[in-house]
């Protein structure tokens, strides 16, 4: 079953798609009059000219391409970025370059990509002891380099 999810398109490109049956994200757009020229470490706020009504209870993530990371250097800040169910603003892409090279965004280029999740809400329980378990407080590398 698909998700009925309102969406305002004020850009010139086509509603975000999914590329394959199996993909789990649908990618993003630029949507900018001009070219971005992001130098080696900067970061830029990039428009996609969309506006969506996600229904209670899901959240989408903003998250980078894989392809734009290995080949440009570029990623996306805040990953994965949350966009609320009661958010309305514009979808906006934190981008950086980590390459050591200046990259230029054209309007239309795919910046990232957008996967919607179903959230679960938590109703605290306030215990004073946590039940054991073998791992325990063991993190940050505790169960080995493997």
């Amino acid at each position: 079953m698909n998700l009925p999810v309102k969406i305002v398109n004020r850009s010139p490109f086509p509603l975000p798609q999914y590329a394959t049956v199996g993909s789990s994200g649908m990618d993003l757009r630029a949507n900018i009059s001009e070219d971005i020229v992001l130098q080696s470490l900067e970061r830029c706020l990039v428009p996609t000219g969309l506006f969506i009504e996600l229904p209670p209870g899901y959240e989408a993530q903003v998250r980078p391409r894989s392809g734009m990371a290995i080949k440009h250097g570029i990623t996306c800040l805040n990953s994965p970025g949350t966009i609320d169910s009661d958010y309305r603003g514009e979808i906006k892409v934190i981008l950086i370059n980590l390459s050591g090279e200046e990259q230029r965004l054209h309007a239309g280029d795919r910046i990232a990509q957008l996967v919607l999740q179903k959230i679960e809400k938590v109703d605290w329980k306030e215990v004073n002891d946590l039940e054991e378990t073998i791992r325990s407080g063991g993190g940050f590398g505790s169960t080995g380099k493997q």
